[in-house]
């Protein structure tokens, strides 16, 4: 992972996914980190501390442990954004349904 620095001195983002979903966010701009298996929690935990935006690939997402991404998306920064990764294998989490348990209007 390397730490570089956008205009006007602003860290960029940084993607944590697939190699394929990598190359197009780095041709963006963004930083990129492919975790090896097993290491995705850790990695989530290194992105959080080294950019103001951390996008991570709903395939990631799904192997990060549950304590940990829940704390990383209700923390009010970083920014955590689960994207959709290339192959769609993995769902994006339901918005509607989450928010909905959230308030009390779902069982």
């Amino acid at each position: 992972m390397d730490n570089a620095v956008g205009p006007g001195g602003m860290s960029a983002p940084l993607y944590l996914g697939d190699e394929v979903s990598a190359a197009g966010y780095r041709l963006a701009g963004a930083r990129v980190h492919t975790p090896r298996t097993g290491e995705e929690t850790t990695a989530l935990a290194w992105a959080r501390s080294h950019s103001p935006l951390v996008l991570v690939s709903a395939a990631v997402a799904a192997a990060v442990a549950d304590s940990a991404l829940r704390a990383a998306l209700a923390a009010p920064a970083p920014l955590v954004l689960i994207v959709p990764d290339l192959q769609g294998e993995v769902p994006l989490p339901d918005l509607a349904t989450r928010l909905r348990a959230q308030l009390g209007l779902e069982a």
